[in-house]
């Protein structure tokens, strides 16, 4: 299997094939054996809920993530829950961040680099995991890939008035699924000063970037008000940093190589064509830019996307072109700043965890699309047709050696626990009139998610449901009561989290409902499933008496 020059004279196949070869993986394994966890039984539940209790419930929790789950509540009352419409908006939206870093690295350093970045992004294995997810992270990872395609086009002087619109816009809706992505600004901006772009350009990126923060703002400021949701983000640590350093090591070798080989640094100016592209691969160009039909004829990369062959074999000059960024220019701010950034503010409150910045490996993957391009440079100076395989081969052994991880991330167990697990064995324990408790409240997402597994059961603990209380576990009776209720039952299901993944208990609520278990009832069966404990206890007999 080859690259078909055909396929490198369209732009629009080079996008077109990561976002169907990123559809292809997000659609392997993708109910995960029908099994979803705790994250996504959030979003789960809240949008079964109507739009007024999501409103209501927005006013007290989790307004940061409001826009995902009215777009969700749309998708469930459309076409009804169900892990695949629960997960197939994160597939799509990664295809379509693929595309978009495929198209930025084709015009920046050629098909290759673009093919390159955008089949790489999906064996990510990071990408993988939220590829997967029914939360908004890959939604804000496409926003950001829009958003630096636009500023890509606007670099190499192909911006107008919608553009920047576009741009705001794009900014701003990745705002709006969750304020961190604002990350993405100072590294654009960055980019800016590497390119070292007009001063029109910068000015109109600066009305187009407040015009967004401005948008975004007042929910970043509401939700500081709800930072307690966070509370659980343990403060930052150096070993925490290590994965950060990786990627950064790994990006920082793809810029040099990339720059050594040509690919991306943008040293043709107006053109930003890497070696292979400027040369068609082992062909002649004059100072003017213009190839011989030994360059048009020859692969690995005919698409060359500063201009079109004309009828005499040349390449027709490019229209005009402010100051095309390299893709080191692009992709090491992209990778870095979000990183860095969210280190920084850890260190005021402690946020620092990965699929905040999920974004972030959209840098990444232009960079490694830089290192592929180096390796198609140094195949083709020795052989034309077998650079044409270095792409395929590259993406067939990287399939193979992230195999094992590719098939641990489809698996149940790749996540903390699973719901629909433990609610499918609670379908089979009970019995009608069966009193339920969960410990702590939050594993009432076992019963929200799918309230029919519970049917003839009673949560005695419950005093306003998720809905009537605007909160997504409800809100449970004073700790007298719960006793009272307890006690006034012959048999509890119980409903917590596994060993190892259960945390100390701490509420008082809490502490009674174990204290009860312990002394009036006792244990008939308890079963460990996937991250979840459902237990069965049956009332102990008064003393003395039958």
């Amino acid at each position: 299997m080859t690259c078909d020059p055909r396929v490198l004279r369209r732009p629009l196949l080079v996008g077109l094939i990561p976002a169907v070869w990123t559809v292809v993986l997000g659609l392997w394994g993708l109910s995960r054996q029908n099994s979803v966890w705790r994250d996504e039984a959030a979003t789960w539940q809240v949008a079964r809920r109507s739009t007024g209790d999501i409103v209501r419930m927005l006013e007290h929790v989790d307004v940061v993530h409001s826009l995902y789950y009215l777009c969700m509540h749309g998708l469930f009352a459309g076409f009804g829950p169900s892990t695949t419409v629960l997960r197939l908006p994160s597939v799509l939206a990664v295809a379509a961040a693929a595309a978009c870093v495929a198209l930025i690295g084709h015009r920046l350093a050629g098909a290759y680099v673009g093919l390159g970045a955008g089949l790489a992004l999906g064996l990510l294995p990071a990408v993988q995991f939220y590829l997967q997810e029914g939360r908004p992270y890959a939604l804000v990872a496409a926003g950001s890939a829009v958003s630096t395609l636009l500023l890509v086009n606007a670099l190499r002087g192909r911006a107008r008035k919608r553009t920047w619109a576009a741009y705001a816009c794009a900014v701003l809706v990745c705002g709006w699924l969750n304020w961190l992505a604002l990350l993405i600004l100072p590294a654009h901006l960055i980019t800016l000063l590497w390119s070292r772009a007009p001063r029109g350009v910068r000015v109109r990126w600066a009305v187009a970037a407040g015009a967004a923060t401005a948008g975004v703002l007042p929910l970043a400021l509401f939700s500081l008000d709800q930072s307690g949701q966070v509370s659980w983000v343990p403060p930052l640590t150096w070993h925490m940093m290590i994965g950060p350093a990786i990627l950064l090591a790994i990006g920082g070798l793809g810029g040099l190589l990339g720059r050594r080989a040509g690919t991306g640094t943008g040293t043709a100016p107006g053109t930003g064509m890497g070696t292979a592209e400027r040369t068609g691969v082992g062909g002649r160009t004059d100072r003017t830019g213009r190839a011989d039909r030994t360059d048009l004829a020859g692969p690995p990369d005919l698409a060359n996307r500063a201009g079109r062959p004309g009828s005499a074999g040349t390449v027709e000059p490019p229209g005009p072109v402010t100051g095309s960024p390299s893709v080191a220019a692009v992709g090491l701010p992209l990778l870095a700043v979000p990183q860095l950034g969210l280190i920084a503010l850890s260190l005021v409150k402690p946020l620092f965890v990965d699929r905040y910045i999920l974004f972030s490996l959209l840098g990444l993957a232009l960079l490694i699309g830089a290192l592929i391009g180096r390796a198609v440079d140094e195949v083709a100076r020795r052989s034309r047709p077998a650079a044409r395989c270095v792409l395929p081969v590259l993406v067939a052994v990287a399939l193979v050696a992230l195999l094992p991880q590719s098939l641990a991330k489809r698996s149940p167990a790749s996540r903390v626990d699973d719901v629909l697990a433990a609610a499918e064995r609670t379908r089979q324990l009970k019995h009608d009139g069966d009193g339920v408790l969960f410990i702590p409240a939050a594993r009432r997402d076992t019963w929200l998610v799918t309230p029919d597994a519970f049917t003839g059961t009673r949560d005695i603990a419950l005093a306003e449901t998720p809905e009537e209380s605007g909160t997504l576990k409800g809100v449970e009776a004073s700790p007298a009561r719960v006793r009272a209720a307890m006690l006034a039952q012959r048999r509890i299901l119980l409903v917590t989290d596994a060993t190892g993944v259960a945390r100390p208990t701490r509420g008082r609520r809490d502490r009674t409902k174990a204290e009860v278990l312990a002394t009036h009832f006792t244990l008939v069966s308890d079963e460990r499933i996937r991250g979840r404990r459902v237990a069965v206890y049956e009332r102990l007999a008064p003393a003395g008496g039958g």
